[in-house]
């Protein structure tokens, strides 16, 4: 079983005196479902599960009076011995909660009558405000939680790596001193393992029983296309075409040299204009993230970011290299990435990055300054360069050399190498961007 973070934050939920009944939403296949029912079965002497999806005449349940009294008696008539309320003791999980939305409308009653816990799962989408929607929205009365794959740090968990191994990359990371090179070379081999593999968990799982890559590529493939069917489920009839080529021209937009997403590679003549939405639902989807450009790199950093410039990357590496030619896989664990490595290692760091709920920023300006990643760390604004086996860090240099003119506190160097300083900047192996948690 995989051991899934998302365990602390329900178990967090549970312990808030007077909880919300919770919402837990994500992209599709990010383990929504097991997480809250392995999270049930541990803490709860009774679950009452629904699933909207796999049985539509659940709805039924909901259309009347959402007394819940009126709502339970419905449930037990339903499922019978399976349903079972006890006061403090039962958890109620609406699985699918989009397909139902007089289900996401009753949560407020069942916060307010305070006899039991109440959890629903729903896609970003649907969530989201996608497809189906309440009539009333419980403001107020609802607890909403983001959920996304496994991130680094669970795929090395997935991967027999203990906490002891990974307390000893972070003393290193904190002494500033070079990983033991066996070690060095281990976490580098799990670094591009996760590049290709990803981390859906269903994906994971294969990877870690069967180490065949052919069967890891299979089931990406097939969550790459359960997301274009979502784009022709939930998009607008105007809209589906337009996202579903925004969607098919990421690989390409960030083979570029300048990554910055550019409409015209969408479609020739393609502009903000007529592709923005579209862009916006495959955000909202789960699929991909922005990273946007910055007036100047400081703090705020949401403060100075321009809107209107940025890059776009997939929130799953894997689903990324899935997309890719047959062959990169191969490449990647080869160490041989040619011409795409930057594009590569870069979707990779956003993957990391983004994984921990950081909102990404880059800087590029006209005269040639280019910075990957800008963020917080530790309060202060720092540069992040990724460098997947060699570089110079010439804009970065500038940028430090230059203290009057940008506050920056400092710089990581991402690559091929091993823990080393030089004045501001701190360089790490790629593996250990997982440990800059700290905002």
């Amino acid at each position: 079983m995989l051991k899934r973070k998302i365990e602390q934050k329900l178990i967090k939920w549970k312990n808030t005196p007077g909880r919300n009944p919770l919402i837990l939403k994500g992209c599709r296949q990010c383990g929504k479902t097991f997480s809250v029912c392995d999270f049930a079965k541990k803490n709860y002497k009774h679950t009452v599960y629904l699933n909207f999806f796999k049985n539509p005449a659940y709805n039924a349940i909901f259309q009347g009076d959402l007394d819940v009294e009126n709502i339970t008696i419905m449930m037990s008539a339903l499922l019978g011995s399976d349903a079972i309320f006890e006061p403090g003791q039962t958890v109620i999980i609406l699985d699918e909660i989009q397909e139902c939305p007089d289900a996401r409308t009753a949560l407020k009653f069942f916060k307010e009558d305070g006899r039991y816990d109440v959890i629903g799962t729903g896609s970003l989408l649907g969530v989201s405000g996608y497809g189906k929607q309440p009539k009333s929205i419980p403001v107020g009365y609802e607890t909403v939680i983001e959920m996304y794959p496994l991130d680094f740090e669970e795929f090395l968990w997935a991967n027999d790596i203990s906490d002891v191994i990974i307390g000893k990359l972070k003393e290193c990371f904190e002494k500033e001193i070079p990983v033991s090179e066996a070690l060095h070379q281990k976490m580098m081999q799990l670094l591009l393992q996760y590049t290709v593999v990803g981390g859906m968990p269903e994906v994971v799982k294969t990877f870690c029983e069967t180490k065949q890559m052919g069967s890891v590529l299979s089931l990406q493939r097939d969550i790459v296309n359960s997301y274009q069917d979502d784009m022709i489920k939930y998009a607008d009839k105007k809209d589906k075409t337009l996202i579903k080529e925004c969607f098919q021209s990421i690989p390409k937009q960030l083979s570029k040299e300048n990554k910055k997403f550019q409409y015209s590679l969408v479609k020739k003549g393609g502009t903000a204009s007529k592709f923005a939405g579209s862009i916006q639902w495959i955000e909202d989807a789960g699929i991909v993230t922005r990273c946007y450009n910055m007036d100047i790199p400081e703090l705020p950093l949401d403060g100075n970011a321009k809107t209107d410039t940025f890059k776009i990357y997939m929130r799953d590496t894997g689903l990324f290299v899935s997309m890719l030619e047959d062959g990169t896989q191969y490449d990647i664990l080869q160490g041989n990435l040619y011409g795409y490595k930057g594009a590569i290692f870069e979707n990779l760091t956003a993957d990391i990055l983004g994984k921990m709920g950081r909102k990404l920023y880059y800087y590029h300006k006209d005269s040639g300054l280019e910075v990957d990643f800008v963020m917080r760390y530790k309060g202060d604004c720092c540069l992040l360069e990724v460098k997947s086996t060699s570089g110079n860090t010439k804009s970065t240099k500038t940028i430090l050399n230059h203290p009057e003119k940008y506050h920056v506190a400092g710089a990581f160097k991402l690559g091929n190498y091993n823990v080393g300083r030089s004045e501001k900047i701190l360089t790490l192996p790629l593996y250990m961007c997982f440990l800059l948690t700290e905002f």
